[in-house]
């Protein structure tokens, strides 16, 4: 699957604009602040969830515009085109809405169509920050390869919600009521760290068999909270405790993504910022295969300022190693930096909010 027409309506920096990549490289270059990120940014809202800034939906319109935004999207598939569209109205700006041929679809509808990675500058911190990035991350390899993730995850945050809200109430505690939310989030929750577990354990063995050379091997494992106990018994046990807190302790909330640089046999965090990267690279290009080899189709790949923190050598080796991979997004502040890259990729200059072809 890839992108053959991008049209954005007031979305972020852009009043309208429409761009028409290939099904190969596609590189955006500009001054910083041009507007190349905002056009990953709308690739990525063809997933489920808030998109590679993970920003409100009301924070993507365009300042000055009517309220409202619009990203379509005409895809190349194997049975014919498909149009995509989401965005939404100035009167409800939090709320999403999706289209899929012109009818109304859910956002985790999107993922029969499309699988996206991305790489930010942002994510330069993942392995020092909070877990609920890296568990974010986790889950959108998982949504690559197990499509109904997303609806095990849905329904377990809004059941875990909901127990918060009745552990914290002062009033006597429904029992029933709290019986059924735990068994909710026992049936959901056992579903989403199963299938994390399944997609390390697949991804552990591509990154086994990926050969060495300049970006770094690396080992993920789940830390923190794991299945290894009944969780609706486990609810019911520190029911008392949770209250105490007002909140759930255990589940698969509390999960956390540990990486490993093999190499050096030593944690991602204590790693330097470039050997970070490198790990970081090496996972989303081992999952890219992965998701080639197990859905049938190349996820498309958003790289957001990645070449300019690499080497030339490394820089290199990865255009070599995305070369014929599905269609690869990638910003940077210079075009010398791609000048590596096939004849045959798309190139596009972006200033004061227009797309102009290089």
């Amino acid at each position: 699957m890839t992108i053959r027409r991008l049209s954005l309506t007031d979305f972020r920096s852009y009043p309208t604009a429409t761009i028409e990549p290939g099904p190969g490289f596609v590189v955006l270059t500009g001054e910083n602040g041009a507007g190349k990120t905002n056009i990953l940014e709308a690739v990525s809202l063809f997933t489920p969830g808030r998109g590679l800034r993970r920003a409100k939906l009301s924070e993507m319109a365009r300042q000055g515009g009517p309220g409202g935004f619009a990203i379509a999207a005409v895809l190349d598939a194997p049975g014919g085109s498909v149009d995509l569209g989401t965005g939404t109205q100035a009167s409800a700006p939090d709320r999403r809405q999706v289209r899929i041929n012109g009818a109304n679809a859910s956002a985790t509808a999107l993922t029969e169509w499309l699988s996206i990675l991305w790489l930010t500058p942002a994510m330069d911190r993942l392995f020092t920050d909070a877990p609920g990035g890296r568990r974010a991350f986790l889950d959108r390899l998982v949504l690559a390869l197990e499509p109904g993730h997303a609806h095990h995850a849905s329904r377990y945050e809004a059941a875990m919600r909901a127990r918060n809200r009745l552990l914290a109430d002062e009033a006597p505690l429904d029992l029933e009521w709290c019986e059924a939310l735990e068994a909710q989030m026992a049936e959901h929750g056992t579903a989403l760290a199963s299938a994390r577990a399944r997609t390390l354990d697949a991804l552990n063995a591509e990154l086994a068999d990926q050969p060495d050379g300049p970006f770094a091997k690396a080992a993920l494992a789940l830390a923190g909270w794991s299945a290894d106990t009944d969780l609706g018994q486990l609810l019911a046990t520190e029911r008392a405790r949770d209250r105490a807190a007002g909140r759930s302790l255990s589940g698969p909330h509390r999960s956390d993504l540990a990486v490993t640089h093999l190499g050096k046999g030593q944690a991602a965090d204590r790693c330097s910022t470039g050997e970070q990267k490198a790990l970081l690279l090496a996972i989303v290009l081992a999952h890219a295969d992965l998701v080639a080899d197990r859905a049938g189709r190349r996820p498309l790949i958003l790289l957001d300022e990645v070449a300019a923190h690499l080497d030339p050598v490394r820089r290199a080796a990865l255009f070599d190693r995305l070369a014929g991979s599905g269609q690869v997004w990638m910003t940077g502040t210079e075009a010398a930096l791609f000048s590596d890259l096939p004849p045959d990729a798309a190139r596009f200059t972006i200033e004061n909010g227009e797309i102009h072809s290089a």
